[in-house]
Order: C-alpha cells, then structure tokens, then sequence
C-alpha cells in the first residue's frame, strides 16, 4: 500500500522504521513528502531487485540514503558500487541505473530533486 504516511510536526516525529509492511512479496514505496516538484520517499525493498533488463532512467536527481541493509547498484555500461546501511550518493538525473541485489531487510530514503516530473 502506498499510502502517504501522516506529517510530522515540530511536536509530534515520525519514526522511519515504524509500521513496515506485513507483505513482504513485494517492494513497498510509501511518499513521505512533496514539495514544489521534489519528492521525499521511503521504501522498503524485501529482497525486490530490478528486473532483469529493467533500467532506472529518472528526470530528476535523485539522493538515496540505504538507512538498512545492503544492497548493489548498477550503472549503464557495467559500474557496480555496493552500498551497506548508512551510506548515500546522488545519482543525475538520467543516469540509468538499476538495483542488481538488495537484502530482505532494506530500507531506504529517496529524494526526488525538483524540476520536470515527466517520466519520474
């Protein structure tokens, strides 16, 4: 389900890692915030790799954050990078890439960066 999860406000936090998904068959993608053309994500990937084949190609930058887990990217023409929890990286806009392997227990933080929200 990808309902948006309630605001915080000053005197009332949300918790990243509060209320995971009971369905692990799948990725899960839950919109935190938007703004002016950017976008705050969480998700939880149970294991869910790209497709063979599929690639990412995003309008927009996008900052990602693995706050758990592990998991591999790979770019076009073969650069694989291996993230572990708490590492980040900006990828460009239309920078194709994908996520060849990602642990049960991934979670992760994603910025879409202003600008067209075409193709996103």
């Amino acid at each position: 389900m990808n309902d948006p999860m309630p605001s915080p406000s000053p005197s009332s936090p949300a918790n990243l890692f509060e209320n995971p998904p009971q369905d692990f068959s799948k990725e899960h993608i839950l919109p935190l915030h938007k703004s002016g053309g950017s976008r705050i994500e969480r998700i939880f990937s149970n294991g869910q790799a790209s497709p063979p084949g599929f690639w990412y190609d995003q309008a927009r930058d996008e900052w990602v954050l693995l706050a758990a887990g592990s998991a591999s990217l790979e770019f076009d023409g073969g650069r694989m990078l291996d993230l572990k929890a708490g590492d980040h990286l900006l990828i460009p806009a239309h920078q194709k890439h994908r996520v060849a392997a990602v642990s049960r227990d991934a979670v992760w933080l994603a910025v879409h960066l202003g600008g067209s929200t075409a193709g996103d």
